[in-house]
């Protein structure tokens, strides 16, 4: 495939996940998913290393993946063009929302749209989150004929009860940088060593 076409398709796949997914990153996965399995240019281990990649590096999610799949397939111009593709349709919404915002939101079928679109969204989050535990060895709680790793039921549940421990005690939350930073230590710790 030429390189042209190549950008053409990128920027088209990745300008359909940013028109018709809302709900941030999460809500985007399962069509992320079809989009990039279906053709071939990431595997569905690298899918799923890349969504805890993206949400330890700083930056949209959705930004983050169509960066990484358009430099697998074109390099830098396949970084730039995918990103550009993801990020353009919010940019025209939040434009058109901006210059009629009062009036918009004024309307009755705008207000019933939205409201119809957030149980998709919960919908769409859920399904990501069920995925993430199928692939990232705690199948066994929805698989109970999965093999068991014990490491993985340790860390967590101990990363959860520091979690929740932590807001609990401090009545505030544990910030999100500072848990992903541990976790890596942890991992490199618990599966490179034991």
């Amino acid at each position: 495939m030429s390189l042209a076409i190549t950008l053409l398709l990128l920027f088209y796949v990745f300008f359909k996940v940013g028109l018709f997914t809302f709900g941030g990153g999460y809500a985007m996965i399962p069509l992320i998913e079809m989009e990039t399995l279906s053709r071939g240019w990431i595997t569905y281990d690298e899918l799923i290393n890349f969504i805890g990649i993206s949400e330890m590096t700083p930056g949209p999610f959705a930004v983050n993946m169509a960066t990484f799949v358009g430099t697998t397939q074109a390099g830098f111009l396949g970084a730039l063009v995918a990103t550009i593709g993801v990020t353009l349709p919010s940019f025209i919404i939040i434009l058109l929302i901006a210059k009629f915002f009062h009036s918009f939101l004024e309307k009755k079928f705008v207000r019933a749209g939205l409201r119809g679109i957030q149980p998709v969204v919960v919908a769409l989050i859920a399904a990501a989150g069920v995925t993430l535990v199928l692939k990232t060895g705690l199948s066994f709680l929805i698989n109970p004929y999965e093999p068991i790793d014990l490491r993985n039921i340790v860390l967590l549940i101990n990363f959860a009860l520091l979690y929740f421990g932590y807001r609990y005690l401090n009545k505030k939350q544990l910030h999100p940088i500072l848990l992903i930073v541990l976790g890596a230590i942890v991992g490199i710790l618990t599966f490179m060593f034991f």
